[in-house]
């Protein structure tokens, strides 16, 4: 994996082989962040990165200057790679060890944008608990949105606060902004 913008661009970092992980591909990745670039300003971003594995996400934030990154993950190895990682290159990432939903539910921070990349296998009801989990919540920002990174057989469309989908290769991001009422 590879840091593609920012301070550490071109960095590249090597995860241990023994994590259960699916990193985002850097063409995915390259996409997402084009689209990040228009929508928010990573300098005071404060953002949540779901199902963190390797922390790919959370590095590119950081690496483009977000004031505070959180990285959540459920398996112990992610959670002290990404701190090694992070204390490594100085990046203010916090990684927590955390089952996603249960995160969601009781923290009470709000995040100018948060990520979630479970995994593939993940059913409509468990990726549509995830968006209801942030909006009951109340954990965006104003002009704050979620965005969903999925497989491209997965269609979010119908799940409330759905804005649009980006399709890269086999993978698919779906943004769920916070509209005001």
């Amino acid at each position: 994996m590879r840091i593609i913008s920012g301070t550490h661009k071109g960095r590249r970092l090597t995860a241990p082989r023994n994590l259960p992980v699916r990193p985002t591909t850097d063409f995915a990745k390259e996409g997402l962040f084009n689209i990040l670039h228009h929508r928010l300003d990573m300098h005071e971003a404060k953002v949540l990165d779901l199902f963190s594995g390797t922390g790919n996400i959370a590095y590119e934030c950081a690496s483009r200057g977000s004031e505070r990154v959180t990285a959540v993950d459920g398996h112990y190895g992610c959670v002290k790679f990404i701190t090694e990682t992070s204390e490594t290159l100085e990046f203010p990432i916090t990684a927590v060890k955390a089952d996603v939903i249960k995160y969601l539910s009781s923290t009470r921070e709000q995040f100018s944008f948060i990520f979630a990349d479970p995994p593939y296998n993940f059913e409509l009801e468990e990726l549509s608990a995830i968006v209801a989990k942030v909006f009951e919540n109340n954990l965006l920002e104003e002009e704050g949105f979620l965005i969903i990174e999925h497989t491209k057989h997965t269609d979010l469309s119908k799940v409330p606060y759905f804005e649009e989908s980006r399709r890269y290769g086999g993978s698919v991001f779906s943004f769920f902004p916070k509209v005001e009422e």
